[in-house]
């Protein structure tokens, strides 16, 4: 069976993103409290989010052409970026609401209710972080990973608050409301710093993760004992798709066919074990001092 396209997952997430916000906007409404505003408020983040998903989906699915040879599919990038720039907004307003109500405190009403109501959304976004997490490591996905990652901290930052609510009606303390909000705001500040920090390096052209990049030099490294050698060895990811160059040296007596078919071994090998991937090689003769000196950069 085929696998849903992208946009599917981030019309998932918008359906999620308006159950949640309606159930966490009616618990909020039914206590008063401002820890369960500041989750509504969170879900507010999770639906805008999910719709720039959508748009940057659709730009990253668009095939290369002439004015993008490399494809889309840094599009996502914008993606994680906005939505982590709106969890900062978030946090500062959530932020902003508690120091509010510990200055002026508030007896809440219909606990009881407005936590069931509360706990339904949360396993809402659970089973759906759950879902578009797995969806976006399988596709390689960055903008679904960050919907999920930002779905799967609201379930444990609504259970921060379901257990400050719970814990106000049993002791009747009135700064636990307001106390957990301001947690909350520091977790939601640190999940936005994760998502930018993975924006930027991906706009970046930041290259491959440890793991992966060690894969490749693993497969290089058994082509070395066939007498060639390489170097100027230069990856990066652009959303889905990873990009890999690099020289491979032989022997100057090699023919031009026998080099060529190393060379697409080479690049056969690197596609099987990182699928997704555009490997670029340049042949050069190892006796040729020129060859050594084109690993800048510039070169």
């Amino acid at each position: 069976m085929a696998s849903p396209p992208l946009k599917f997952y981030a019309w998932l997430s918008i359906a999620a993103a308006l159950a949640t916000l309606t159930l966490k906007g009616l618990a909020w409404l039914l206590t008063g409290s401002v820890g369960l505003l500041s989750d509504a408020l969170e879900s507010v983040v999770n639906l805008a989010g999910a719709v720039m998903a959508l748009a940057m989906l659709t730009v990253a699915e668009r095939p290369a052409d002439e004015g993008h040879a490399f494809g889309h599919g840094k599009a996502e990038y914008f993606s994680s970026g906005f939505e982590g720039l709106l969890i900062l907004l978030a946090a500062a307003t959530i932020a902003i609401a508690a120091v509010e109500r510990l200055l002026h405190p508030q007896q809440l009403e219909q606990i009881g209710l407005g936590l069931m109501v509360s706990v339904s959304a949360s396993l809402i976004n659970l089973v759906v972080g759950r879902i578009l997490l797995l969806a976006g490591r399988r596709r390689r996905s960055i903008t679904l990973e960050a919907d999920a990652h930002h779905l799967l901290t609201d379930v444990w930052t609504s259970a921060g608050v379901i257990l400050g609510v719970a814990g106000v009606a049993a002791t009747g303390w009135l700064w636990l409301d307001p106390l957990l909000a301001l947690l909350v705001s520091s977790n939601i500040v640190w999940t936005a710093w994760r998502l930018l920090q993975r924006t930027t390096s991906g706009l970046m052209d930041g290259s491959l993760p440890q793991e992966q990049y060690a894969l490749v030099l693993t497969i290089l490294d058994r082509y070395r004992a066939q007498g060639i050698d390489y170097h100027a060895l230069r990856t990066r990811e652009s959303g889905a798709r990873r990009f890999i160059s690099l020289h491979v040296l032989v022997p100057g007596e090699w023919s031009i066919d026998r080099a060529h078919q190393l060379a697409e071994n080479i690049e056969r090998d690197i596609r099987q074990t990182l699928p997704h991937t555009s490997v670029f090689t340049h042949l050069e003769p190892l006796d040729d001092p020129a060859s050594q000196d084109d690993i800048n950069l510039d070169r």
